[in-house]
């Protein structure tokens, strides 16, 4: 294997704040945007970050906002190297719209299909749906072909496109918040969701942006939930493929979604990881929703987006103290290495550790 880097290359988002990922910035920086009540049934509704509306077919629409969101991300080598397409709902919404409820073609590699057919895509696809791990976990496989020298760049995808099953499916199990989310908040009371898509383009070419290591915990002991001890061995494993140290890392892109009981799980391992130096954290969920198989690909474009835009996401609501822990409300002064964590259903945990070559 070889041992040369991975760099971002590239990067574009569409979610509840914007069709790009300027226009997202620009709309974090002036507070955000209300989420839109979706509902699951005549009487049952909740809130849910959505895409600004477009006309045309579920399709349509899903192949127009991935050549858009594609082409923010650079052409780069062209559309020969992997693509992986990271989803957890997958073509659910199609038959939703469509009156037969039929699916694309029964296969999970159909939605793949789909979003490479849209971009033209002439080299090999891959679909990554480890729920809302995916979109990190699609990083981490094409961080593993670049680095063996099996390719030069690979693309990743991340899609969540708004359907009401999945709302009412979360709605059923009671995670959902009827208002708002309010990640590690005192009145936190469940998560909301959110539709996306983000696209991140990786290379071996050096850039500002380095992919220094990551990890996937596997853990179903709590496949609802997290698990402390899949938290902080993500966090660990992750430090140590990238050679740091728990002290070298200057903030960390929480999971929090505003769950009561999961909230106070990663915190509580957090502090085990980082003992009394706990950098500052940063969570975008309350401005974009958890976007679920897309959230890890969303949230790396809006979170370097906001970096490189000078802009910080404000923190609206007050932070339960029996957690011990604190929201950044500012940048750090000092921003080389990150730690972009996310943790899903099934038992799925995964870090990030991205590094700033320029700082």
């Amino acid at each position: 294997m070889t041992t040369g880097g991975v760099y971002l290359a590239g990067m574009g988002l569409a979610c509840a704040l914007g069709n790009d990922l300027s226009s997202s910035v620009a709309a974090l920086a002036r507070g955000g945007v209300p989420p839109t009540m979706v509902a699951v049934s005549e009487s049952v509704q909740w809130p849910v970050y959505t895409l600004p509306p477009q006309d045309g077919s579920w399709i349509e629409r899903l192949e127009r906002i991935v050549r858009s969101v594609s082409a923010q991300a650079g052409e780069g080598a062209g559309r020969s190297c992997p693509l992986f397409v990271a989803s957890s709902s997958l073509d659910i919404g199609h038959m939703e719209h469509e009156a037969q409820n039929l699916r694309l073609g029964g296969d999970l590699q159909d939605f793949a299909g789909l979003v490479a057919g849209a971009l033209d895509w002439q080299g090999p696809v891959f679909t990554i749906s480890t729920a809302c791990t995916s979109a990190v976990n699609a990083v981490l496989a094409g961080c593993d072909l670049i680095r063996s020298g099996e390719a030069e760049e690979a693309l990743v995808v991340g899609a969540e496109l708004g359907n009401r099953f999945t709302v009412a499916g979360f709605g059923a199990m009671q995670l959902l918040s009827p208002a708002s989310a309010q990640p590690f908040g005192a009145g936190r009371n469940g998560l909301v969701l959110g539709e996306a898509v983000a696209v991140l383009r990786l290379s071996s070419r050096p850039g500002r942006w380095r992919i220094a290591g990551g990890s996937n915990v596997g853990d179903g002991r709590n496949p609802s939930g997290t698990e402390a001890s899949a938290v902080i061995a993500m966090c660990h494993e992750a430090l140590a493929q990238s050679g740091l140290g728990a002290r070298d890392i200057d903030l960390v892109k929480v999971q929090a979604a505003g769950s009561p009981v999961n909230d106070a799980i990663e915190a509580g391992a957090l502090k085990q990881v980082f003992f009394d130096a706990l950098p500052p954290l940063v969570s975008l969920k309350s401005l974009i929703g958890h976007t679920l198989g897309a959230s890890g690909a969303a949230e790396l474009a809006l979170l370097l987006g906001c970096i490189e835009a000078g802009v910080w996401p404000a923190v609206g609501y007050a932070v339960d103290d029996e957690l011990g822990i604190a929201l950044s409300t500012q940048a750090p002064v000092r921003l080389r290495n990150m730690l972009l964590n996310v943790v899903g259903f099934g038992g799925g945990h995964t870090s990030l550790v991205l590094q700033d070559c320029t700082a």
